[in-house]
This record gives C-alpha cells, sequence and structure tokens, in this order.
C-alpha cells in the first residue's frame, strides 16, 4: 500500500509539473482565433457588450492585412463611417492631423504606416479591460465539450495553454478553424449553374485570386539597390508602367506611368506601399490546403517575385534610392509578416449570399435586406492577371454594383453550433468575396461576429437561435450601419429611423453607379406616393390600402390617419405622437396638409410603430 502511494505521489507530481509547463489556463466566454481586421473588431465588441474576450495572433502585430500584410491603403466604405472602422479611421485622423491627411496617394483616401496602424489598435484593445491578447500564438487544437469549447494554443517558445470558451471566432486568414472542425465550404470559383449569376464561369475550378507579398518602400536618399535575385528576370515586369522595355503590355489599356505607379500607394512620411496589380508583385498560388511547411516554402516563391520587382524599379527604372523600409516590420527581410491574402475558403452557412441578393435585393426568394449587419461600396474586384489562362476567366476587374447590406446568415456555418465565421471565409459567392473582402467591411464583419457571441453568450442560446434584431440593435448602437444609405449621416437623429424602417422593407432604396461611385440611397427628401403604402399590409394585414390613385402625394394628415387606423390610436392621440416624434427627428415644420416625404414617413413609422421590433425575422428575413 505504501509503494502504491508512492507511486501515485510521483505521478500525481509529475502530472501537475507538466501542467505547469503548459501555463496558466483560462476560460473566457468568446475566444477570438486571429487577431486580423475582423479578430481586433470581434474581440473589442465582444468586450464592449460584456463578455469576456480573448484573441489569439500568430504574429507580434494586430491588424491582418491592414497592417500585418501591408495593405495600409484602406478601400471603400470613405462616406460610410461604420462602427469600429469609422473609429479606427479617426483614429488615423487625428494622429495625422485630420482627414485629408489620410489622402496621400491616389489609390484611397485613407493610407497610413502599417506600424502606426498596428499601434492604434493595439491601444484600442489595451483599453478594453475584459479583453486580453496573446500575440504569438497559434491555435493547436480545439474540441468541443458539452457546451463549451477546449481549446489547446502555443506560444513561440513552444509552451502550451489551454482555453475554455463559450463561443469561438474563426478570424483566420484562410478559415482554418472552420477547416479543423469540419465546416462545410467552397474555395474557387462556383460555376454559373450553381450561382444564377451572370458573370461566373460556366464551370466550376478551384482557382483563386492571385496574393501579393507587399513591399513598404522609402527613400534613402542613396543607392540602395539589393543584390540581383537568382532567377530574376526582367520581362515579368516590363509593363508594369510605361518605359522602353514595355513592348507588349498585357493590358494595353492600363500602362500608366512611372509616378503614378509609385503615387498609388504614397503613404504619409514619405514612404509608398508596393502593392501594384499591373504586371508588379501580385502572385499565383493556392495555398490554402498546402500544410503550414508547404505554405511556408510557397511564400519564400512570393516574397521572392516581390524581390524581383522591387530589384526591377531599382535596376531598370532608376529607382536605386528606394529600398526596403527599416522602421515598419518587425522582420529580418524587412517584409511584412504576412501575405496579402484576397481569397479564403468560404464557407457554407446558414445562408448564401450572392451577386443576385446584392445587385436585386427585393426581387430575391429570401429578404436578405431585412438582416444585414454590415454596409459595402466596393466594386467587385477579382485580381488573376498572374494566373496562367487569366484569359478564360470572367473579367472582374471592377465589375460595378450598388454599395449593398450583408446578411448575418453569412457568418453562421451549418453544422457546427458554437463557431461563428469571420474575416474572408463566410458564406459568399466567390463573385461577391471580390468586394465583401475589402478592409472596412471585413471589420464590421468582425464587429458582427462579436456582437453575436456576446448576445448568445449572454442569452444562453445557441448562435443561430439569437434573434436578428438584437444583433442589428448591437450594431446600430455602436455607430454601425444596417443598410448603406447615404441620406443622411450616422450622427443625424433620424439615421436609426431610416436604418430600420429600410431593414423592414417599408420603404425600398435605390442603389446606383456613378462613376466609381457606387451608392444606395433611401430617397428620404423624394415624396411618399400612395403606392408606397402597399408594403405595410406584409407587417399588418387588417390593413388595406384604399387609395384609388397610387401615384398620388400622401399629406402628413393622411400619413398619420393610417397609423392611427394601423395602432388603434385615437385621431388626436396619434397627430400629437406624431408631431413630438416629428420635431424630435428635426424633420422641420410641422404642417399637417403638406405633402410627407419618404424620409418622413420612416420617422413616423419607425416612431410610432416600430415594426423593426414588432415582428421578428428569421435568418433568411422572412417575418
Amino acid at each position: 500500500m505504501k509503494k502504491s502511494a508512492y507511486v501515485f505521489s510521483v505521478l500525481l507530481s509529475l502530472l501537475m509539473a507538466f501542467s505547469c509547463s503548459r501555463g496558466t489556463d483560462a476560460q473566457v466566454d468568446v475566444l477570438v482565433v486571429g487577431g486580423g481586421a475582423s479578430g481586433v473588431t470581434a474581440g473589442i465588441q465582444a468586450a464592449r457588450m460584456g463578455s469576456s474576450a480573448l484573441i489569439v495572433e500568430e504574429t507580434p502585430w494586430l491588424g491582418g492585412m491592414l497592417t500585418s500584410a501591408g495593405v495600409s491603403a484602406v478601400d471603400g466604405n470613405y462616406n460610410l463611417p461604420a462602427g469600429l472602422w469609422g473609429e479606427f479611421r479617426d483614429r488615423l485622423a487625428k494622429h495625422y492631423g485630420g482627414l485629408d491627411s489620410l489622402k496621400t496617394g491616389w489609390v484611397s483616401n485613407v493610407l497610413f504606416e502599417p506600424s502606426v496602424g498596428n499601434a492604434i489598435l493595439g491601444e484600442m484593445t489595451d483599453a478594453e479591460k475584459q479583453l486580453t491578447v496573446w500575440r504569438d500564438t497559434r491555435l493547436v487544437s480545439l474540441v468541443r465539450r458539452g457546451e463549451e469549447w477546449l481549446a489547446t494554443v502555443a506560444g513561440a517558445d513552444g509552451g502550451e495553454r489551454t482555453v475554455k470558451a463559450r463561443v469561438v471566432i474563426d478570424a483566420t486568414e484562410l478559415g482554418d478553424v472552420a477547416k479543423m472542425l469540419g465546416v462545410k465550404y467552397d474555395l474557387g470559383m462556383e460555376s454559373r449553374s450553381a450561382t444564377h449569376e451572370d458573370v461566373a464561369p460556366d464551370s466550376a475550378n478551384n482557382i483563386v485570386q492571385d496574393i501579393t507579398y507587399v513591399a513598404i518602400v522609402k527613400d534613402f536618399g542613396r543607392d540602395v539597390t539589393i543584390p540581383k535575385p537568382e532567377g530574376y528576370d526582367p520581362r515579368v515586369f516590363a509593363c508594369c508602367c510605361a518605359n522602353p522595355l514595355c513592348i507588349n503590355p498585357r493590358e494595353p489599356d492600363r500602362v500608366w506611368s512611372q509616378e503614378m505607379m509609385l503615387t498609388y500607394g504614397k503613404l504619409p512620411n514619405g514612404k509608398y506601399m508596393l502593392n501594384w496589380p499591373i504586371e508588379g508583385n501580385d502572385y499565383y498560388v493556392n495555398l490554402v490546403e498546402m500544410t503550414p511547411e508547404e505554405r511556408t516554402a510557397a511564400l519564400e516563391k512570393a516574397k521572392h517575385h516581390t524581390l524581383c520587382y522591387l530589384y526591377f524599379l531599382q535596376n531598370e527604372l532608376g529607382m536605386n534610392t528606394l529600398g526596403l523600409a527599416d522602421d515598419e516590420f518587425p522582420t529580418a527581410d524587412k517584409l511584412p509578416l504576412i501575405p496579402y491574402h484576397r481569397e479564403s475558403r468560404r464557407i457554407h452557412g446558414l445562408v448564401r449570399f450572392d451577386l443576385n441578393h446584392l445587385t436585386h435585393p427585393y426581387d430575391q426568394p429570401d429578404a436578405l435586406y431585412r438582416t444585414t449587419i454590415a454596409v459595402g461600396d466596393y466594386p467587385v474586384d477579382h485580381h488573376h492577371t498572374r494566373y496562367t489562362g487569366e484569359e478564360a476567366l470572367p473579367n472582374l476587374y471592377f465589375h460595378p454594383v450598388p454599395s449593398y447590406g450583408l446578411p448575418l446568415g453569412t457568418l453562421i456555418p451549418q453544422d457546427v453550433e458554437g463557431l461563428i465565421v469571420a474575416e474572408k471565409s463566410i458564406s459568399v459567392s466567390n463573385i461577391v468575396n471580390g468586394t465583401t473582402r475589402l478592409q472596412p467591411v471585413v471589420m464590421q464583419i468582425g464587429q458582427a461576429a462579436g456582437a453575436l457571441a456576446a448576445l448568445a453568450v449572454k442569452q444562453g442560446l445557441k448562435i443561430a437561435e439569437v434573434p436578428v434584431r438584437d444583433v442589428q440593435d448591437a450594431i446600430l448602437a455602436a455607430g454601425g450601419y444596417l443598410l448603406p444609405y447615404l441620406d443622411v449621416e450616422k450622427t443625424d437623429p433620424r439615421f436609426a429611423a431610416y436604418q430600420r424602417i429600410g431593414a423592414t422593407g417599408l420603404l425600398h432604396a435605390v442603389g446606383r453607379n456613378v462613376e466609381w461611385s457606387n451608392q444606395t440611397w433611401l430617397r428620404a427628401d423624394t415624396l411618399l406616393l400612395a403606392g408606397e403604402l402597399d408594403p405595410l399590409t406584409t407587417y399588418y394585414p387588417k390593413w388595406a390600402n384604399k387609395a384609388a390613385d397610387r401615384l398620388a402625394p400622401v399629406s402628413v394628415a393622411q400619413a398619420v390617419e393610417v397609423i392611427a387606423e394601423i395602432s388603434g390610436m385615437s385621431a388626436g392621440d396619434a397627430t400629437a405622437a406624431a408631431r413630438a416624434a416629428w420635431s424630435d427627428a428635426g424633420c422641420g415644420e410641422w404642417d399637417t396638409a403638406a405633402p410627407i416625404t419618404r424620409g418622413g414617413w420612416a420617422v413616423l413609422l419607425d416612431r410610432l410603430l416600430d415594426p423593426f421590433h414588432a415582428k421578428a425575422v428569421d435568418i433568411k428575413g422572412g417575418l
């Protein structure tokens, strides 16, 4: 017995020592795997809503494509400063001295040094008491135990720690957590028969967008030409700009000057972002399904391609004083910590958002516009010029679309409970990924994921059971957009009313393309016509529109009469309530005989009938 007790004691001591060597365990409400553009916002939003959150990030930096990949030129959403994207933009403006100080290059209205973006995101995460960040930490394993996840993570020193969490958010660059957990997904292009998108290819394929190893360079005022890279071939980059070597450009209509190529990504403080798609440093490789070792080897080739491009600029174009910035990335080679991934696995979610939903939201079987949680206004932009055989692919160079709202169901995978998917791995078609992949949208995706996770924890519900309207309320409360209306700023007292009524479908908006701008307008200042009252029957089936002339303008008095009839209020009470709401929202002079605008109607509907909250919607927008 004594010998058995001794053996047990030794085994217990060894087990305790092993446990200590693994580090301190943590228990949190929300575990965010990946500290990229969506991971940071997911963690911040969950923490702000009262959940304990932990972000584990493989690199020492936060921000992913915004910072670690060096793509510090933000695409789109300049007029839609939604939520944490808007907060990040405003902090950049404060750092550099105003919004105009961010307009240093012609590709974007928001350009910044990657190191500054990383520092700002660090300040934002450090400010949240409920949020912890573990840098240089990777996920090793993840298993479901009852209502919890048990994760094993490893630090840079190889030491492992265990984390228990209620909800996990996959914010990795390539959807690796979803893959680990057996979530079904697509990779590459779907066929036209599968998505019914008229610009999709006839047959599906596994072709992904080019990646880019960005380079941040600056002028050293002396010759800093790098050694000639092995296998360097100037013909690969000959037509990156107009120069004597450019004889047969692949894109004759896009041969820009040398200055235009360089100032494309000009950053503050005299630096330049080399992320040039025209016979520049875009590089084709499909490394999504590779092992970590295979990915590392493939990315060395992508880095080599970028160094060849830099050498071309230095040696062939005479830019020999431009060299890799030595005050940006904490890497030995001065290149970014990660490449710019434009494409990932795309999960099979509770809904799939395709080009038809985006371009004609009111004509689809599912009313996904009722479930939106993020907005975007950038064209569909695919990079395939470095793929051999690119000529046979659909031409998706800035394919025009209206601005749009992204539905919540794209973040929720089928068949795996307790998991939310963010970043570029959401449930969209390959074509739509060409616009949802951009930085402001991805930041909003993360914020919505954080809100959804926090609500699931707080309400004790499964992810798919969290009411859509609760998530949307959280987004609006955090300064976000549900729909990309340009009619009023988000600080306007009418903003939330327009957003909520738009998300009911009781007023339809109009999307349009104006040159390079993709817009959507509620047409708030347009007069409300009698026929536009018809959608009320979807929410209030006992009410019928008796107007004989569907094109006749509706007066304020008639609008109040409709509200009184639906609500059961007396005419006097309805008028008093309408007048108070009108004044509070700053709708101007109260005149019952005057025709009412669509914006005024939205305010009265929202304040007096509250259809947004009166009827729940399911994940597909059904009432």
